[in-house]
């Protein structure tokens, strides 16, 4: 395990996915990562990479190839190497090998950069092309954050509060794919109160959220956080069915529409990065 520690926080992660696994207030004692649990969903926040979602048939096509690759792709399952880390900030790298060749055949060198700052944490993804050639890729944040219940706090009292939206438009799912439906949920004072049946149809996923910070609150006490991010057209909000937590996701990718061609090049949300060229995006957490 690796930690980065601050007079308020401590935050932890692993190598393989280079996993945040714990942000944790050192004053209450509040544990504001989803732990895990395998009885609901045995993930933390795992990176999505290099594709966001589920491809049509679990495959795509490029250059006259055939690949097959499963949901969310192979970055949050692979080992990461440990970069550099300092006093705030830690870097884990991923690079193109010839197994990751096998399924996306690009060079690539992805990086996760962790930096703790006074109140939160910022993930910032970096993605670099060490090649000739064009690299296509999507790469998406997968956070969970952890709405523990008791006697006084049920998961009913939670909520996400939207800093410029009054209404979603839910581009809904069909068999992990993307269908032409679309329905509105509206939000009372830019309000989305949690409910376990809002996931029973999986996650809600956004095509033109206006909001570049979602705070998650409840009722009961004053803890809570604010998630803020920056140059991600998509976003999707999810938890397990019956969970304790909610995952606030932001997205520069999409799964397949259901009437995708296959080819990578048509996907929508695909990424195109030039030869030599770095290309980056950031969220970050701030606890309260």
């Amino acid at each position: 395990m690796i930690t980065l520690e601050n007079g308020l926080l401590k935050a932890s992660f692993v190598q393989k996915g280079a996993e945040l696994q714990s942000l944790k207030s050192k004053t209450s004692g509040i544990e504001y990562i989803w732990d895990a649990n395998p009885k609901d969903w045995a993930k933390h926040s795992p990176v999505l990479f290099p594709i966001v979602g589920a491809l049509k048939d679990n495959r795509y096509a490029y250059q006259g190839e055939q690949y097959e690759l499963s949901r969310h792709g192979f970055a949050r399952d692979m080992e990461f190497e440990l970069e550099s880390k300092s006093a705030d900030e830690v870097v884990f790298t991923l690079r193109s090998s010839e197994s990751t060749k096998k399924v996306y055949p690009f060079e690539f060198s992805l990086s996760l950069i962790y930096t703790l700052k006074s109140h939160g944490l910022s993930c910032t993804y970096k993605v670099y092309n060490p090649s000739d050639a064009d690299l296509l890729f999507s790469v998406g944040g997968h956070p969970a954050f952890a709405t523990p219940v008791d006697e006084n706090l049920r998961y009913e009292d939670y909520y996400l509060r939207f800093n410029q939206d009054e209404e979603l438009l839910i581009n809904k799912i069909s068999d992990n794919l993307i269908s032409e439906e679309v329905k509105s949920i509206p939000l009372k004072d830019k309000v989305l109160s949690l409910k376990y049946d809002l996931f029973y149809e999986d996650a809600l996923v956004i095509k033109a959220l206006k909001s570049n910070k979602i705070s998650l609150q409840n009722k009961v006490n004053s803890h809570g956080l604010h998630f803020s991010f920056e140059g991600f057209p998509y976003f999707g909000i999810w938890a397990a069915e019956d969970a304790n937590f909610v995952c606030l996701e932001p997205w520069c990718g999409i799964a397949d529409s259901v009437n995708h061609s296959g080819q990578l090049s048509d996907k929508e949300g695909i990424v195109i990065l030039s030869a030599e060229e770095s290309w980056q995006r950031t969220w970050q957490v701030d606890i309260f």
